[in-house]
């Protein structure tokens, strides 16, 4: 339970850290990222879903950096990675 807790805090973290803010309203859920759990925890490729999801909770990424549990996993190599690969850039917060 905690590790896929920590997966998707991850997935979140990455989406805020790649995304900016749009005008679309997005509900900020990090479980909307559990597509990306593998591509951030082992560094696969991640799946066109995990790369949407991405690009809808982008603009959540800044919230989910505020929240410690989330932090370590959107800043991490692998999150980093997979933002990347799907083309997603991090926001200044």
């Amino acid at each position: 339970m905690k590790q896929q807790q920590l997966v998707l805090l991850l997935l979140l973290l990455i989406s805020l850290a790649l995304h900016a803010p749009t005008m679309v309203s997005v509900t900020c859920d990090p479980t909307e990222l559990s597509s990306c759990l593998g591509p951030i925890l082992y560094g696969t490729a991640p799946s066109s879903t995990c790369c949407q999801k991405l690009k809808e909770q982008q603009p959540c990424f800044c919230q989910y950096m505020k929240n410690p549990s989330y932090k370590g996993i959107i800043t991490s190599a692998n999150a980093n990675k997979t933002a990347t690969a799907c083309g997603v850039s991090r926001p200044s917060c």
